[in-house]
């Protein structure tokens, strides 16, 4: 057994009985002690390593809201609004309208292959003043090949006349989401599952199957890692068996950077197929991949005006968004899977969608009592203090976008939530104060992997425009980075291995160039991440 201690300028350890060290000791693959170097010469012979002799060690970050999409999405062309590196280094200017979105569409257009389906992603036309894409303006990129533009909240996508004709998408078409004009004509706008499945299918587009490329994967893996990411989320995946042999061949690497956690889609197959499909799925974990979280998606997305919201609505007018898993279906699915003992994650975003997910797992337990079941609503971007204290009270945590704040958060202030409600959203304060166990996560890739950046977002609650948003629901920057550690990997129920750096716990540490602590909070996203250790396994991050 070789025993490996590593020196550093500060180690910040996220354990309270000891938050600060200047040596880590790690044997097979685990920390077996932190403190200095006289208080770890009692484990006996070991090789001092000084090659982070000037960094600053922290736990490995946790992400506890991402999507393994993030590393196939980029075989797409980007379309959005803010400008964006690629995992390669790329930067792709953002697009400010929709005439710009169509004209980069019809270049790219032209270097496909004739019989294929045209697919972009990242659009955003909140940022357009009230215009929103039509069929027309695809229609403009082809009138022959099928264009699907998905919207950077992956919940909204809009489609070209070739697609809705196949998709047999009409006037009479009724289903939710499928947005029509002032004369009932489809516009091409499509909200939520049922709507973009249509479109998906009669396209040829099936976006799981990205995941069966194995490189997908990896350059998931990759992005993270170099994040300062140890372990993250793949926070909702019908897991066919490609995209699972596509894990576990990655997995099994020992060079495979990260650990990961797929969540089933609970709303892929019914309750009596998905329970043992996932107890099967968990057979297979290994050391870098566990299977054992459930996703339930209730309603859209803020900005792309699909979540649901309870009274006043939304303050410019918009009608109220959209179920995918709603009031007359969360009971039964919730119950199934809280039953069978596997702990459930709950995407809300609108109020009314956290009202309705609080009181489905409040009926589950009267149905089933159960004790640490830790059921995290995901977003939870309008949830009130009352519906926070309510989560308290039934043992749920949450995990808040707070990357939204930057990028989201002046629209939000000026069209879809008003000034009261978005100086509240994504309350971090309030979980802080109530006593829910909270994370706070990206959603890659909706928005980019960098939980530095996220706890920055969580500490200053900046908008893109420089406003600050919620005072009062600041946190410090020491809470910031355990909402992105120890916070994340209890929302999880890994806090037992994973998360602070304590005897016992694996291995995984983020190595950073200078102490978060004590650079300035509005610096905290400019630290640098040198690279990570997974398992006591060093992994450096390329310098440019």
């Amino acid at each position: 057994m070789t025993t490996t201690v590593y020196s550093a300028r500060r180690i910040l350890t996220m354990n309270p009985s000891q938050p600060f060290a200047s040596h880590v000791a790690v044997r097979d693959g685990r920390i077996l002690g932190t403190g200095s170097l006289d208080q770890l010469k009692g484990w006996g012979k070991f090789d001092l390593d000084d090659r982070f002799r000037d960094k600053v060690i922290l736990p490995g970050f946790v992400e506890g809201h991402s999507h393994a999409f993030e590393g196939g999405v980029w075989k797409y062309p980007y379309v959005g609004y803010f400008d964006r590196i690629s995992p390669e280094g790329k930067r792709f200017k953002g697009l400010k309208n929709i005439d710009e979105v169509v004209a980069a569409l019809a270049v790219h257009e032209k270097t496909l292959p004739k019989g294929t389906s045209l697919l972009a992603w990242g659009f955003d036309p909140i940022y357009f003043g009230g215009r929103r894409m039509d069929r027309g303006d695809l229609d403009k990129v082809s009138t022959e090949r099928p264009v699907v533009v998905i919207h950077s909240n992956f919940h909204v996508a809009n489609a070209n006349s070739p697609v809705l004709a196949k998709a047999n998408i009409t006037r009479d078409t009724n289903v939710h989401g499928i947005v029509k004009d002032a004369a009932g004509e489809p516009t091409g706008e499509l909200q939520e599952m049922a709507a973009k499945f249509m479109a998906y299918r009669a396209a040829g587009v099936e976006l799981s199957a990205v995941l069966s490329d194995k490189e997908a994967i990896w350059r998931f893996a990759r992005v993270a890692q170099l994040a300062g990411v140890t372990t993250a989320t793949d926070l909702h995946n019908d897991l066919p068996e490609s995209t699972v042999d596509g894990y576990l061949q990655a997995t099994q690497s020992a060079d495979f950077p990260i650990r990961i956690l797929p969540a089933f889609a609970a709303g892929s197959v019914a309750p009596a197929e998905g329970v043992p499909r996932l107890q099967g799925l968990m057979k297979k974990n290994n050391e870098r991949l566990r299977f054992q979280l459930v996703k339930i998606v209730t309603d859209g997305s803020i900005q792309g005006l699909s979540a649901r919201m309870r009274w006043p609505g939304y303050y410019d007018g918009t009608p109220n968004g959209v179920w995918n898993i709603g009031p007359d279906d969360i009971d039964r699915i919730l119950l199934a899977y809280h039953k069978a003992g596997f702990q459930v994650h709950i995407h809300t975003n609108g109020d009314e969608a956290s009202e309705v997910a609080i009181e489905a797992v409040e009926r589950a337990l009267v149905a089933a009592p159960r004790w640490d079941h830790r059921h995290t609503l995901q977003h939870a971007q309008m949830a009130d203090a009352g519906q926070f204290r309510r989560m308290k009270a039934l043992g749920m945590c949450a995990n808040l976008f707070a990357n939204h704040l930057f990028y989201w958060g002046d629209i939000h202030y000026a069209k879809t939530l008003g000034p009261e409600r978005a100086e509240r959203m994504d309350a971090c304060g309030t979980a802080l104060a109530t006593g829910v166990p909270f994370a706070i996560h990206c959603d890659a890739p909706v928005t980019p992997i960098g939980p530095l950046f996220t706890a920055w977002c969580a500490v200053n609650r900046l908008t893109a425009s420089g406003r600050t948003l919620g005072e009062a629901e600041k946190i410090s920057v020491a809470d910031a980075l355990r909402a992105i550690t120890l916070g994340a990997a209890y929302t999880l129920k890994l806090d037992e291995e994973l998360g602070s750096i304590d005897v016992g716990k694996r291995a995984d540490f983020a190595i950073l160039d200078d102490d978060p602590l004590q650079v300035a909070p509005d610096k905290l996203k400019d630290v640098g991440v040198w690279g990570t250790v997974l398992g006591g396994r060093i992994f450096e991050a390329p310098r440019a």
